[in-house]
């Protein structure tokens, strides 16, 4: 079935029906008479004639025995010009994307080099629909906030006030961790590998996350940090990738090594228990409601970082110095800071206690 087409196309490319009625005009050949000759009914060839329908590769191998111009002639310009329309719809409808684009923080992401500098809104829309590699921001609104689209790898964002900058926060991990190379996952080795995590923590060199990522990618499992952009406190979040691979990606929102190193056991947590189907996505606006899943992630990296036996046992020795904090620190195989942020967080110290513990965490960004 032939298909018609109204729209404008540019100037510059043209319909292959444009140049099928200036070459019989040169011929002095009637559209009747090349209708015979191609045996196409004659409204076929004037639909063709006037840009109303597609010239099909049947008709540009009959055009080529009665004209003596090649097939390929014919076809090439037809695919010329089917692409300058879609070209043109593109256009109109990157223009009509201008209050999605709005709603992102492009210019965080052009200062952290996510998207290229543009600057016509169309620009913008074709660059942020290349960094979450769709097709359109109706594709962007159906992966990341449709309820009806039931896919394991998705991410819904319905639920979150700002899906937008969370999104592009996401999308950047994703990116970033097709740029590492892991082996398969290996479950046992992931665990093993959680001892020497331990150590690093504990130690906290200045090198401390090219180390937790080698441990980790030898165990199979990606790990990347993210700045923040504003509008999307993020913490962190797991995920399983499309090739099984997980992938934990932090932030540094509090830009100190106890909550640091809390996220990243929360997050390694999530992936020992829960699967491959399960998305975590840490952020402020959960903090105050947490499920079944959260909770027992929390859990899992208490255990690892201080325990609650370990932590009943410091309450136990009573009014504490500074050298019992090291102490206990050295004792347990954690550090200064995992002990003084614990107390922090239930009250029992006041934050300005003990900062002279915490390590700063250097990360790009910031979270608003």
């Amino acid at each position: 079935m032939m298909t018609k087409r109204n729209e404008y196309v540019p100037q510059t490319v043209t319909h292959p029906g444009v140049t099928l009625k200036e070459k019989l005009d040169e011929l002095g050949m009637s559209q009747k008479e090349f209708a015979v000759r191609t045996g196409k009914p004659e409204q076929t060839i004037v639909k063709v004639i006037d840009s109303k329908s597609a010239l099909t590769p049947d008709m540009a191998v009959k055009f080529e025995s009665v004209l003596g111009i090649p097939a390929p002639f014919w076809l090439n310009r037809q695919q010329n010009y089917d692409e300058a329309v879609a070209r043109l719809k593109r256009s109109e409808l990157l223009a009509k994307a201008k209050d999605w684009v709005s709603r992102f923080p492009l210019k965080k992401m052009t200062d952290f080099g996510w998207l290229p500098e543009k600057r016509s809104k169309a620009e913008k829309a074709e660059a942020l629909l290349s960094f979450f590699s769709m097709s359109s921001s109706k594709a962007w609104e159906d992966f990341y906030l449709s309820e009806k689209l039931k896919v394991s790898f998705r991410i819904s964002l319905a639920h979150y006030g700002e899906p937008y900058a969370m999104s592009a926060w996401l999308r950047q991990g994703e990116l970033q961790a097709m740029q590492l190379d892991a082996p398969p996952f290996d479950r046992k080795a992931f665990l093993a590998a959680l001892d020497s995590i331990k150590k690093v923590m504990a130690e906290h060199p200045d090198d401390y996350f090219s180390q937790l990522q080698r441990l980790c990618l030898d165990a199979g499992v990606k790990v990347v940090h993210t700045p923040c952009l504003p509008k999307a406190p993020m913490h962190g979040s797991t995920r399983w990738l499309h090739d099984n691979t997980p992938l934990i990606q932090l932030s540094a929102r509090y830009r100190q090594n106890d909550r640091y190193w809390f996220t990243f056991f929360h997050e390694a947590g999530h992936i020992l228990l829960h699967g491959k189907k399960h998305i975590s996505i840490e952020s402020a606006q959960q903090e105050s409601a947490k499920d079944k899943k959260e909770r027992e992630a929390d859990a899992f990296a208490v255990r690892w970082i201080f325990s609650e036996e370990e932590e009943q046992e410091v309450i136990r020795h009573g009014n504490l110095t500074e050298q019992d904090i090291i102490d206990f620190a050295r004792k347990f195989g954690t550090h200064p800071a995992m002990i003084i942020g614990r107390f922090q967080h239930k009250k029992i110290l006041p934050y300005s206690v003990g900062r002279q513990f915490m390590k700063p965490v250097h990360i790009e960004g910031y979270c608003d």
